[in-house]
């Protein structure tokens, strides 16, 4: 787990000295690396006691048609590009702004599969 709080450093540059250590609710989570394949989701707590649902795998999205404003439910054939990591269209992960290929035509994910749990899509 990566560690997500303040900088060692000022933004001019020098050294932050700390006045406390690091906090456990500071770490990071591992990534959800949502591929293609039957739906699994898994649910996690945050803090608060509020819970993100992880979606770690999914065959199915709901692409819009921004002509005509329609939403279908159309299988996930494989990753075109995705620009957070070309490593990722080998793998067929999906994250936010990937391009995916459905049975409707291409379309770019809108939604954040490892936080929201669903696969949302617009079609290109």
């Amino acid at each position: 787990m990566r560690w997500q709080g303040e900088s060692r450093r000022k933004y001019t540059g020098g050294r932050l000295h700390r006045h406390r250590k690091k906090r456990a609710y500071e770490a990071g989570r591992p990534a959800a690396d949502t591929v293609i394949g039957d739906t699994k989701r898994k649910i996690v707590r945050t803090m608060g006691g509020n819970i993100k649902v992880r979606l770690l795998q999914c065959d199915y999205a709901n692409v819009s048609d921004p002509r005509n404003g329609m939403t279908k439910k159309v299988r996930i054939i494989s990753v075109k590009s995705n620009p957070a990591n070309p490593f990722y269209i080998r793998r067929n992960i999906l994250t936010r702004g990937a391009v995916i290929e459905t049975e409707l035509g291409n379309a770019l994910v809108t939604s954040r599969p490892g936080q929201d749990g669903v696969v949302n899509a617009k079609l290109i």
